[in-house]
């Protein structure tokens, strides 16, 4: 069992930049694959990026890709989600979830991917 804590959401204007960051409790973090997803009013909840234990293989959605960079500290036991260039079309709230699995695997990209999901945290872009 793994539980997630979100931090950094905030107001912020077009073109600007925050990083996001998720603590994890427990002492295997570095057994999880971990993802951000986020999820804006009205809309289903969409994959933004995804990290396997060791940091080599690092998906991302295409709408990020270019801006969002996700990584992680396992001597820490948390991951980051860093975001530049940020777009209106960016709000939302932001979550990350980690999986049973070392490995990113096929599901990765999709909420029935992760076992763990944190509370939340808001992000808003302003025009």
């Amino acid at each position: 069992q793994v539980q997630l804590v979100e931090s950094g959401g905030r107001l912020v204007q077009a073109g600007g930049s925050l990083r996001l960051s998720c603590a994890a409790s427990g002492r295997t973090f570095s057994s999880y694959a971990m993802g951000w997803f986020r999820q804006a009013p009205g809309k289903e909840r969409e994959f933004v990026g995804g990290i396997s234990w060791s940091s080599s293989s690092r998906y991302y959605a295409e709408s990020v890709k270019g801006r969002f960079t996700i990584s992680r500290d396992n001597a820490m036991n948390t991951v980051y989600l860093q975001m530049n260039s940020l777009k209106p079309e960016d709000t939302a709230v932001y979550y990350c979830a980690a999986a049973n699995t070392p490995h990113l695997s096929h599901t990765a990209t999709t909420p029935r991917g992760y076992d763990y999901w944190g509370q939340g945290t808001q992000v808003t872009v302003s025009s």
